[in-house]
């Protein structure tokens, strides 16, 4: 099961990015989670049975109206995740 981190860095906090991911994880057989970094950058964590879905999923967050916020992500696989339900927002 194919599994990434992204650190996103730019104007991502308080502008709502955390709820537009969640809305566009909604579109996708993706689980995990996004949340606020206290240094003002975000970090993602998504999972998926299908590697292209979550390839299609990250793709879609870059493509939205979020890009104009993003200045630098920072994209590694990491251990596949595990006990996730979902997609959340983890405060």
């Amino acid at each position: 099961m194919p599994s990434k981190q992204v650190i996103y860095a730019g104007h991502v906090q308080g502008v709502g990015f955390r709820y537009a991911v969640k809305r566009i994880a909604s579109g996708y057989e993706v689980l995990g989670w996004v949340k606020n970094l206290d240094d003002g950058r975000v970090e993602l964590q998504a999972t998926s049975d299908d590697e292209e879905e979550l390839e299609a999923f990250l793709q879609a967050i870059h493509d939205s109206s979020l890009r104009g916020n993003i200045k630098e992500h920072e994209t590694r696989i990491i251990p596949p995740l595990t006990g996730i339900r979902g997609f959340s927002i983890v405060r």
